[in-house]
């Protein structure tokens, strides 16, 4: 199975198919990290203002952006960041908008820019995106999505009068124990890539019995594994790390491939075990 390195977003933008998530590296880190993982075929980077390092990431993109400005180009690098509930409201989004611009300005606009969850209700959800829509319109963002968002909610943005520009994706926690497979399946089905959040399940599965005889058959590790289940999915998996040396092999799973057989064996659709916090069933 041909696994892609780029998707297109419904807006055809191109979007590189993994990600380095952001969330938890402490600030102090979050800049070496981020170049590191540049210098090693890192393009994507995930962040949000809940995170309290974009300007952090911001500043790795840039150093790497300097090292080597004739072939490094800001365009090659995809950022993302998301507003967190306390901003939602057209106002609130108004100026947490312009805040995100200036902790990264040397990066001149946002890639891709989310509602981190549904929880501050549909009047200020809708505003929100009203405020999203208007940064596209001013060139603040290139494109607009959500996380963490049921079914639901999406069909309420969906059919919404407001809506300019169709939410390009819906970040959400997936992995073999959190499968939602209903739930990712109606999102491609409208055309909404599904980007997958903690597809290490935070550690908790990785001396798995069953996946650690995959990852022996395929002669990779655990969170290799896990990241190409994601990928044969087809969903962009955001796996994160503080740790330097782990950068270089959790990029490297573009070269096997899990057989359907081995996909089943470490997938369990009967769970629901999400090491996050779980508000896609919110009202």
């Amino acid at each position: 199975m041909t696994v892609q390195r780029h998707y297109t977003l419904s807006n055809g933008v191109k979007i590189p198919s993994l990600a380095l998530g952001t969330y938890d590296i402490p600030q102090h880190d979050t800049a070496k990290v981020v170049h590191e993982a540049l210098k090693c075929g890192y393009r994507h980077f995930d962040t949000a203002v809940l995170y309290r390092n974009e300007r952090q990431v911001g500043e790795g993109i840039y150093q790497w952006l300097q090292d080597d400005p004739e072939n490094n180009k800001r365009e090659d690098v995809f950022y993302t960041t998301k507003l967190w509930n306390s901003q939602n409201g057209y106002e609130p989004a108004k100026r947490a908008i312009r805040e995100c611009i200036e902790k990264v300005q040397n990066l001149g606009y946002i890639d891709l820019l989310l509602i981190h969850s549904p929880l501050s209700g549909s009047k200020k959800r809708l505003e929100t995106y009203r405020a999203m829509q208007e940064a596209v319109d001013e060139g603040l963002v290139k494109s607009i999505g959500v996380s963490n968002y049921g079914q639901h909610h999406i069909e309420e943005l969906l059919n919404w009068s407001g809506l300019k520009y169709k939410p390009v994706v819906n970040q959400i926690e997936i992995s073999p124990w959190c499968m939602r497979t209903e739930l990712a399946k109606w999102c491609q089905s409208q055309g909404i890539l599904v980007e997958d959040y903690a597809p290490l399940t935070h550690g908790y599965k990785l001396k798995d019995p069953q996946l650690q005889k995959v990852a022996d058959e395929v002669r990779k590790n655990t969170g290799q594994v896990l990241i190409r289940w994601s990928l044969q999915k087809g969903y962009l998996p955001l796996p994160k790390t503080k740790t330097i040396g782990r950068l270089p092999g959790n990029l490297n799973v573009y070269d096997f491939e899990l057989t359907q057989k081995q996909m089943k064996a470490i997938e369990h659709p009967e769970a629901h075990e999400p090491t996050d916090w779980e508000c896609t069933d919110a009202p």
